[in-house]
């Protein structure tokens, strides 16, 4: 009986150090299936679905346990979801945001001592969180000015003969909507002051003009808000003149503002220019049928990949070290600024997309293989 009893402790000793030693092997292992939490903004928008399930699934390649979870454009939702995160123990949450009020369960978290990272989208009002993980978004904003600019040949244009656009811009409850509409009024404004370009409709200079910027943005960036804004524009300012642009901040407006042209009579045969933004796959057709003219292509397959990565390197306690991704400083370090802190930020190039270069998103596996066949 002693030499059996002697033998079991040798058994459960044995078994307490593979375990231990196992944990300390590859990714997964040293993660010890610890959960992160998933927070995306709404459904309605094509690309938050895909960055979903995209983020879960670069967690769970990574030994993670992931639950990811869209809050539907309800704030109120989005808030219960991360505290749910929170109840079931959530080493990191990964947030895209609905608007600052957010910012009481991510004070919830930060009492918990738990990570937050905010994704694509900054949580404003918070001094919360650390972390935040995004695009070049003023860039995205110049890269759609850029179209225009080269589609009109503004560069050629006369006051004589001015070039007009209008001017919508994304959620004034997302600040990324700030940073696109200033990037793109960079390179639009001095082509407004020579003359060349008239802008329809309110035009604030910045976002800085709160009243005219909020005239111009998109609640929640529902399309339908921008279907009906376009309608309007176009019985009231826009009715005496041909609109030649029309600067949409996303993909999904882009479309709403351009079946609202289609059903005016001026624009049935040739639409104005209009931008867009997250290379959604009707907006890629659209621009291979010639009628969204461009759209920004930002690989969130590879901003999913980078958001996790710096998540596992926030559990293994090391420093953030992000490959394709570079530490917002100098003029680009306000892109960070929360109102409350200036939290790290972690910035990856956007790419411009027009019919010339449709195969970038297409080469970079952005699409479905019968989607990716259409685009071809």
């Amino acid at each position: 009986m002693k030499k059996l009893s002697f033998v079991l402790v040798i058994l459960l000793a044995f078994s307490f150090f593979a375990f231990a030693a196992g944990g300390q092997q590859g990714g997964g292992a040293a993660s010890g299936g610890a959960l992160i939490g998933i927070a995306m903004p709404e459904t309605h928008v094509q690309r938050w679905v895909k960055d979903g399930n995209a983020l879960k699934a670069e967690a769970e390649k990574r030994g993670y346990r992931a639950e990811v979870q869209w809050g539907n454009a309800d704030q109120t939702q989005q808030n219960q979801q991360i505290q749910s995160f929170l109840t079931q123990g959530a080493k990191v949450l990964v947030v895209g945001c609905l608007s600052d009020g957010v910012g009481s369960v991510i004070a919830e978290a930060a009492r918990d001592k738990v990570a937050v990272i905010a994704y694509d989208r900054i949580i404003p009002n918070s001094a919360d969180y650390d972390y935040y993980i995004t695009f070049n978004n003023f860039k995205v904003g110049q890269l759609q000015a850029q179209g225009i600019e080269a589609a009109l040949n503004l560069a050629s244009a006369s006051a004589s003969a001015p070039k007009y656009i209008t001017l919508f811009a994304g959620s004034p409850t997302d600040g990324n909507s700030f940073f696109f509409f200033d990037g793109a009024m960079s390179v639009l404004n001095p082509y407004i002051d020579k003359g060349v370009l008239k802008v329809v409709g309110p035009y604030p200079k910045t976002s800085a003009d709160t009243a005219n910027f909020q005239r111009i943005a998109t609640e929640n960036w529902f399309p339908a808000v921008a279907k009906t804004r376009m309608e309007n524009l176009l019985n009231a300012d826009a009715r005496n003149v041909t609109l030649d642009a029309i600067l949409s901040p996303n993909d999904t407006l882009a479309r709403a503002i351009i079946e609202a042209c289609r059903a005016d009579a001026k624009y049935r045969t040739k639409l104005p220019v209009v931008t867009g933004q997250d290379a959604e796959f009707d907006s890629a057709m659209s621009i291979k049928n010639g009628e969204q003219y461009m759209t920004v292509f930002k690989d969130t397959a590879k901003l999913s990949e980078a958001a996790i990565l710096l998540a596992d390197q926030i559990v293994k306690g090391q420093a953030p070290n992000i490959p394709g991704a570079v530490l917002a400083s100098g003029d680009l370090a306000k892109i960070g600024d929360t109102g409350k802190k200036v939290v790290k930020t972690y910035l990856l190039d956007p790419i411009s997309v027009t019919k010339s270069n449709l195969n970038v998103p297409v080469d970079a596996g952005f699409y479905e293989d019968a989607q990716a066949s259409q685009l071809r």
